[in-house]
């Protein structure tokens, strides 16, 4: 019998002992949730968490979970933040566990000035935890294969309200979370330097696809990758996010396998996009990111991290140390 993916015992299938255990690390993007066939909340996340490194802080990132079932549209999203400050404050009595800090909410920035109250009530809600928003610019222009689709309007990072709203995110010393395509990098270096003021985290490496009509060009669209995040790296309001590149629409395969991957598979093959966006950023504009339970498709948390590790290998103590904790804490103002 095949373990369905992503499952204990499917993930269980392959284990590892726990490299450089005693290293902090603060996990900048996991989410939490609430669906009618999949729960994962915080006792879920801890399972993964507690699983050998020692992760201390994390960061909850929107993903539409929890959401107010009524009132106006603009203020659902109050739902999520309001979740996510409640499985928070329970990460803060459990001593030795992974503690929610910091949490990335969603308001429509396309409301402008509007945006500056229904802010504010996300702040309040999350009891000094809101860090910033995430409204995501992803828009799939060939859906076939693909897990996440896209759906952004077209134009949206070019949409003049929506910048407006990202201006005022820095007038009020809160960051910018978004996730996009790889053909949308271009699009996005634009947006970033129209918005100089306002912290820009680029989620996933800005998602280099590999299903569907991606899946046989790997290489080119690396190199086009390649070309783009040089790019992007010269804005000095841009930090990168690095992880995410488990997830199924990426195409490496693991999600389809009888058993998943090692973190000497997950090394060699992802090394090359964490290496240029060190590389291109500096270890003080990156930090490493789990992207689970999404990325649990393909990788158990602890070989994640495994692999994480190895790839962060041939940097310095203190490079390390800014990969896995001390930009998100300077970033998004955990301590």
């Amino acid at each position: 019998m095949i373990e369905p993916p992503g499952s204990k015992a499917w993930l269980a299938l392959h284990v590892e002992p726990v490299l450089d255990p005693d290293r902090p690390i603060i996990d900048p993007h996991h989410h939490l949730w609430r669906r009618h066939n999949h729960n994962y909340l915080l006792e879920d996340f801890w399972d993964d968490t507690q699983t050998g490194h020692r992760i201390e802080k994390t960061v909850f990132v929107e993903c539409h979970a929890a959401y107010r079932q009524d009132g106006p549209e603009q203020l659902r999203s109050l739902g999520e933040t309001q979740f996510a400050a409640e499985q928070a404050e329970q990460s803060e009595h459990q001593a030795k566990r992974a503690t929610i800090a910091g949490i990335v909410g969603h308001v429509d920035l396309r409301l402008a000035e509007n945006i500056i109250p229904i802010l504010q009530m996300h702040i309040e809600l999350a009891g000094g935890r809101f860090k910033g928003i995430r409204h995501a610019g992803a828009r799939a222009i060939d859906p076939d294969g693909m897990t996440i689709i896209g759906k952004a309007p077209e134009g949206l990072y070019e949409d003049r309200k929506y910048r407006t709203g990202l201006r005022i995110l820095g007038d009020m010393n809160l960051s910018f979370d978004t996730w996009h395509y790889h053909y949308q990098n271009d699009n996005f270096r634009d947006l970033a330097a129209a918005c100089p003021d306002t912290v820009m985290i680029l989620d996933h490496f800005g998602t280099p696809l590999g299903v569907g009509s991606f899946a046989k060009k790997r290489q080119s669209i690396f190199t086009t990758w390649q070309r783009d995040i040089e790019a992007i790296a010269k804005l000095d309001n841009v930090i990168a996010k690095l992880g995410g590149l488990a997830m199924p629409d990426n195409g490496f395969g693991w999600s389809e396998r009888a058993y998943p991957a090692s973190s000497d598979e997950f090394a060699e093959l992802q090394a090359p996009y964490y290496s240029h966006a060190i590389d291109c950023f500096g270890p003080d504009r990156c930090m490493m990111e789990s992207n689970f339970p999404v990325d649990k498709s393909s990788i158990s948390y602890r070989v994640l991290y495994n692999g994480l590790k190895k790839i962060a290998a041939k940097y310095n103590d203190p490079e390390q140390s800014k990969l896995f904790y001390g930009t998100a804490n300077r970033i998004y103002k955990l301590s």
